[in-house]
């Protein structure tokens, strides 16, 4: 079976991140979804494999990516995606931070999660998104404010 076989077949980052939920907790997945988005979760090797997917070998590949590599963003944004799926308040805080990455895909992940859990906290942060360089930033930062001043937050 050949590597994008096996992407093809993996199951989607929604239903991985359910599952975790299921086998450790979904308190124990929001914790380590805010502590990778913080930064600080980099030895939960488990929980990125789950976030990434088939994706995750070469994040975790020293020779790759690793920790503290240009490429490592991409470990936030998995964190801030399985937010989409595992969401808690508690997160609010790290959430609210990652609308300011200097990656645009944590930005724009981070604009989602506000959008589809209505963070009310991030309704300044991802106001002033609306302008960010980036177009899809500015698309998921225009929905989340939509939602929030729907909602009346």
């Amino acid at each position: 079976m050949t590597e994008q076989r096996r992407t093809v077949d993996a199951p989607p980052p929604r239903a991985r991140v359910l599952a975790e939920c299921a086998r450790r907790g979904h308190t124990a997945v929001v914790d380590g979804c805010v502590a990778l988005l913080e930064g600080a979760g980099d030895g939960d090797v488990q929980l990125i494999v789950v976030l990434g997917g088939p994706a995750a070998s070469w994040a975790l590949d020293p020779s790759e990516g690793g920790p503290g590599s240009s490429r490592w963003y991409w470990v936030r944004v998995w964190a801030a995606r399985g937010l989409l799926w595992a969401w808690d308040p508690r997160a609010t805080t790290a959430i609210v931070a990652a609308l300011h990455d200097p990656a645009w895909r944590v930005r724009e992940l981070a604009a989602k999660v506000v959008a589809r859990h209505l963070v009310g906290d991030a309704l300044a942060a991802v106001t002033v998104l609306r302008t960010d360089p980036v177009p899809r930033v500015r698309a998921a930062a225009h929905r989340a404010v939509v939602g929030l001043t729907a909602a009346g937050a």
